[in-house]
C-alpha cells in the first residue's frame, strides 16, 4: 500500500473524503473498527486495520495480511485493505510517509519527563531563535511554526497532525523542532516513525497514574522513547534524578550528563536569586538569568547543554540564555498594592508543587506565603492528599478550591485533598470551592507584603467543569482583584 497515493490519511471517520486513507483505531470511547463501513460508504480509497468486522466482509471480499508481508492487498470494489497487528501504530507510520518523512529534513529535539517540559522546550525555541535559526515549537501551551502560534490541546498531539506540523514546519524552512514528548503520547505510538536528533530527560516524579496504573509502567513508557533512539542520536539525561541513568539503559544514542549537585559532562549551581532573577555558574562561567528556583536551574542548565551538544558556541548560548524570559504561567510573577506578589505557575504535581513552594520560601524569608491550590478531576487521585501535606509543610496559609473538576463534583476532590492535612494544618486552612471567589479572598485578605502561589492552571485560560470548558484567565482575576485594593 503507497500511502502517497491517497488523498488524505485520518482516524476520524468523520473527516474522511473520496480517495482517503482511513485507520481504524480502537480507542477508549469507540472503536474506528465500527465506523470502516461508514469510511468505505464516504468514499474511502484504502482501510489499515486489525481485523474485518462482518458487516464489511459481507459487502467486500478482501484478502488478509499480515503485518511483515509485501506492501499491498488488492481488494475489490476498489477498496484495498491493510490488515495489521497494531493500527494506532500503523497510523503513526503511514502518517510519516504519507508527509514525506519530514523529521528527517530538520533536526528534532524531544523532551520527556514529568516536570519542566514545556519550560524546557519553549526556552530551547526562544534560544535558537536568538541564535538565528527559524525553528518550530510543539508544547502543552502552543504550537509555533517559525513566528506563527497555533492552538493545542494535547502535550503529544496525534501522528497525523504530529507529522502536517513538521511537514508545514519544512516547507517553511524551520532548521530545528523542540516538541515534548509525553508518556502516554510515546505508549500510543504518536511518535514511532520520527527520527529523534536528540532525546532529553529531565525528572520522574508521580503522575499520570490515572492512565498507566503503576509508576513502573510510566517509567517503562519514558525509557521506551530513549530505547528508540538512534546510535545517531543524543540522549541528554539528568544524572540528579535516579531515574536518569535508568533511562539509557541499552539506548544506542550517545549519552550527555548534567547535573545541578554533582559530577556530570554540563554542570550548574546557583550562587544567588531573588523575584528578579538567580545569578547561576554554569561549566564555570557566571550567568545572570530572569527565572528562579532550582527547577529553573536545571530548566536553563538543560538548554545549555542541548545547545552545545548541537553545535551551538557555549559564550554565545550565555549571552542568548541570560535574556530568556519564563514560559507563560511558569512562575510567572504579579505585583501589587501593599506590596503583594502573586505568582502563577503550572505546578499540578506533588514534585511540582514542592518545587516551587521551596522557590519561594527561600525568596520570602519573613514574608507570609500563601498557597492556593485545587487538583483536576478525572486524573491520577493518589496525588491530592500528597499535594495538600506539602503545602502544609511549606506555606503560612492554605486555600484549597477547585482547578478543572471535569466531571468530578469539586468538593469531592476538595475532600480527598484535605484528607492529607494535619489538625494544625487544616487551622490554617481555607476552603473555598469556587476558584474565581478563593483567588479575590487570598488577595484581599493577605498581610502586606505576602507572596500568594495560584498553583495548578499557569498558562490555562479555561475551567472545565463537567464537559464544558469556560474562559477562566487567572491573570485576569489578579488584576482585576489589584483595583479593588487601589480604590
Amino acid at each position: 500500500m503507497n500511502y502517497k497515493d491517497f488523498t488524505l490519511i485520518t482516524a476520524d471517520s468523520r473527516k474522511v473524503i473520496p480517495g482517503a486513507l482511513f485507520v481504524a483505531v480502537k480507542g477508549f470511547a469507540s472503536d474506528g473498527h465500527d465506523y470502516i463501513a461508514s469510511a468505505i460508504e464516504k468514499g474511502a480509497a484504502g482501510i489499515i486495520c486489525e481485523h474485518i468486522p462482518a458487516a464489511v466482509t459481507g459487502v467486500i471480499s478482501v484478502a488478509e495480511k499480515k503485518a511483515d508481508a509485501p506492501s499491498t492487498t488488492p481488494v475489490t470494489a476498489a477498496v484495498e485493505f491493510e490488515v495489521v497487528e497494531n493500527s494506532r501504530r500503523a497510523l503513526a507510520l503511514a502518517a510519516d510517509e504519507f508527509y514525506g518523512h519530514p523529521s528527517r529534513k530538520l533536526t528534532l529535539v524531544g523532551i520527556t519527563g514529568t516536570n519542566g517540559k514545556t519550560t524546557t522546550v519553549t526556552l530551547l525555541y526562544h534560544l535558537f531563535m536568538r541564535l538565528g535559526y527559524n525553528c518550530g515549537l510543539l508544547s502543552t501551551i502552543a504550537n509555533y511554526v517559525g513566528t506563527q502560534r497555533l492552538e493545542t490541546e494535547n502535550t503529544t498531539v496525534d501522528p497525523v497532525t504530529l507529522n502536517s506540523l513538521l511537514a508545514r514546519m519544512v516547507d517553511e524552512g524551520c532548521e530545528y523542532c523542540f516538541m515534548e514528548v509525553s508518556s502516554i503520547g510515546v505508549e500510543q505510538d504518536r511518535v514511532t516513525g520520527l527520527e529523534f536528533a536528540m532525546g532529553i530527560f529531565s525528572n520522574l516524579t508521580h503522575d499520570h497514574l490515572d492512565y498507566h496504573k503503576t509508576f513502573a509502567e510510566y517509567l517503562r513508557c519514558k525509557k521506551l522513547f530513549f530505547d528508540n533512539l538512534s546510535e545517531k542520536a543524543v540522549a541528554l539525561i539528568n544524572t540528579d534524578d535516579k531515574n536518569g541513568p535508568v533511562m539509557v539503559q541499552n539506548c544506542k544514542a550517545r549519552v550527555v550528563t548534567y547535573s545541578v549537585k554533582g559530577l556530570a559532562d554540563h554542570t550548574a549551581r546557583i550562587l544567588e536569586q531573588s523575584f528578579e532573577g538567580m545569578l547561576l555558574k554554569i561549566d564555570g562561567t557566571e550567568t545572570w538569568c530572569r527565572l528562579i528556583g532550582t527547577h529553573n536551574a536545571y530548566n536553563l542548565l538543560t538548554i545549555y547543554s542541548a545547545a552545545v551538544c548541537l553545535g551551538a558556541q557555549p559564550e554565545e548560548t550565555l549571552v542568548a540564555l541570560s535574556a530568556l524570559e519564563p514560559a507563560p504561567g511558569r512562575l510567572e510573577n504579579l505585583r501589587g498594592p501593599r506590596d503583594l506578589s502573586v505568582i502563577i505557575d503550572y505546578a499540578h504535581t506533588p514534585d511540582a508543587l514542592e518545587n516551587v513552594l521551596k522557590t519561594l520560601r527561600e525568596i520570602c524569608r519573613d514574608r507570609t506565603l500563601i498557597c492556593l491550590f485545587g487538583c483536576g478531576g478525572d486524573r491520577d487521585k493518589t496525588k491530592r492528599p500528597e499535594m495538600a501535606a506539602i503545602a502544609e509543610k511549606l506555606s503560612d496559609r492554605l486555600i484549597i478550591t477547585s482547578d478543572n473538576p471535569r466531571t468530578e463534583q469539586p468538593e469531592a476532590i476538595i475532600e480527598e485533598i484535605k484528607a492529607g492535612l494535619s489538625p494544625a494544618g487544616m487551622a490554617k486552612t481555607l476552603v473555598i470551592t469556587n476558584r474565581r471567589e478563593a483567588i479575590r479572598t487570598a488577595i484581599l485578605t493577605a498581610p502586606e507584603g505576602s507572596a500568594i502561589l495560584l498553583a495548578g492552571k499557569g498558562h490555562e485560560t479555561y475551567q472545565v467543569i463537567g464537559h464544558e470548558k469556560t474562559h477562566f484567565d487567572e491573570k485576569e482575576i489578579v488584576l482585576e482583584t489589584f483595583k479593588l485594593l487601589e480604590k
